[in-house]
């Protein structure tokens, strides 16, 4: 069984443990944070996916790489054949991409539960976004898309959470989700200083076998994975920060692209975008 001690190096500076669920292959996070005071762990101007600053040439390359992504994202949701173009964008950050989306032409509504993000997430397109109190409330059978980028490692409640985006998505309706993928080989090559743990925020911890067992036993079918080239880099130039407390552009442009080689052959990418379809 998998056991593995990690430091949160964004905030605390707290201990946690990685505990593997015997049922679904996934790791959890232990101990938890309580709902209340689960906030205070985002607490950081690094937190950079909450705001839209430009104030280092990190952050600016983050926003010309989000913007490439963002148009990689909207041709995956038009390539579905669904009944209408209605949108639920969980964890919806800043809102960009449902106003890229928005403007074309689909309906769209998002959920933040970080007041800054919602703000400025509103402000572009329109009060579309609601606080997370607010998800239990929407009609059932009411999306033919539900997306998740890089949200479900953070949900507490991970199973109740499942259950109600079923209810939530139309009959053949689709989830999409995107998580870091402990498979990876820059996973295995940064260990516990491997970015993209970032307990405890990150709540749980999935590679392609949970995801395929969680997806199965909560009524969805999983179609199709698809990897998230740039994250590889994006999570290595992190761990380097983490590892060697700068960040060294060269050695973890290197990992990343070994990453990626070594994705094409096992296909275990640092992140992956799964596509699971409502049974």
């Amino acid at each position: 069984m998998i056991n593995i001690k990690v430091k949160d190096f964004s905030v605390s500076g707290e201990e946690f443990t990685l505990i593997e669920n015997t049922e679904f292959g996934y790791l959890e996070t232990i101990p938890q944070p309580e709902l209340e005071n689960l906030s205070k762990y985002y607490k950081s101007e690094d937190y950079i996916s909450h705001t839209n600053t430009k104030r280092n040439w990190f952050e600016k390359v983050y926003h010309k790489v989000r913007q490439i992504t963002l148009n990689q994202k909207l041709n995956l949701v038009n390539s579905f054949k669904t009944e209408s173009k209605s949108i639920l964008d969980i964890g919806c950050g800043t809102g960009h991409f449902l106003e890229i989306c928005k403007n074309n032409n689909w309906e769209i509504t998002g959920i933040e539960p970080n007041e800054s993000a919602r703000g400025i997430a509103n402000s572009l397109i329109s009060n579309k976004v609601l606080d997370v109190n607010e998800l239990k409330k929407l009609p059932k059978s009411s999306f033919d898309v539900i997306t998740l980028w890089h949200v479900l490692e953070h949900l507490p409640n991970l199973q109740e959470q499942l259950k109600l985006i079923n209810t939530l998505l139309k009959p053949n309706g689709l989830l999409v989700v995107a998580v870091p993928n402990y498979n990876s080989f820059d996973a295995k090559h940064y260990k516990s200083n491997w970015a993209a743990l970032d307990v405890p925020r990150h709540l749980w911890h999935f590679n392609k076998n949970s995801i395929y067992k969680l997806s199965k036993s909560f009524g969805f079918r999983l179609k199709q994975i698809k990897p998230m080239w740039f994250d590889a880099f994006y999570v290595s130039l992190l761990s380097e920060q983490i590892k060697a407390r700068n960040k060294n552009i060269i050695k973890a442009f290197f990992i990343g692209f070994i990453s990626n080689l070594s994705a094409l052959f096992t296909k275990e990418a640092s992140s992956q975008i799964y596509i699971l379809k409502k049974e």
